[in-house]
């Protein structure tokens, strides 16, 4: 059985204990659909006001002009182009819960992250965690589960992934043999790589094709 949205928030609120923090983590490969999910889940948790917050991955992708330096500028969105290190560092001090923790948020449009953007305060006391290599069991990336209280995986088929990322190259301007061509030089072979390298473990299962 697929869960739907109301099962889903109920598996969620099941797991808070008291008043202490929960993370969730929204897993899958680019194109599944993982920033959807956590926006619907985040608003049937009641949004902001009721204690919910939305922290992505993708805020800590490595700044282009360091990316050129290593050159890895092609392979933007790979596992070795995120600052792995300083999302760990924002996750235990999120899980810590001393202060406001003040996270990166990406920006699609500018291709750069945006420093400080969003604030998991004091009263989010549930954090939904959105990313391609949260359950990658690849060193550095598999020092992240145990932040984890519940694991959300969303499992679509390469097919299916190739005409989203296809179509979001469309949506930014790209020819059609450009954007299949971006599509299936980098997306699609970091599709793999979370399809086959991640450890599913206890996450729950989402089929979304």
């Amino acid at each position: 059985m697929v869960p739907d949205i109301d099962t889903l928030t109920a598996m969620i609120r099941d797991r808070q204990i008291g008043d202490r923090r929960l993370l969730v983590a929204i897993a899958g490969a680019p194109a599944s659909g993982k920033s959807t999910l956590s926006e619907r889940l985040h608003h049937h948790l009641g949004g902001d006001e009721a204690g919910a917050v939305v922290v992505p991955m993708d805020g800590y992708h490595f700044d282009d002009a360091i990316l050129s330096a290593r050159g890895l500028l092609p392979r933007k969105g790979a596992p070795e182009t995120f600052d792995t290190g300083g999302f760990k560092r924002t996750l235990e001090a999120i899980r810590t819960d001393d202060d406001d923790v003040y996270v990166p948020v990406f920006d699609r449009h500018l291709e750069l992250s945006r420093g400080s953007a969003r604030c998991v305060s004091q009263r989010h006391r549930i954090v939904l965690v959105e990313g391609n290599y949260l359950l990658l069991n690849q060193s550095p990336w598999d020092q992240l589960a145990s932040l984890f209280d519940l694991t959300l995986f969303i499992d679509t088929p390469l097919a299916v992934l190739e005409k989203r990322l296809i179509q979001r190259w469309l949506d930014h301007g790209h020819d059609q043999p450009s954007a299949r061509q971006k599509a299936l030089d980098n997306d699609i072979p970091n599709a793999r790589t979370v399809a086959e390298y991640s450890k599913f473990g206890t996450a729950i299962i989402i089929n979304n094709a």
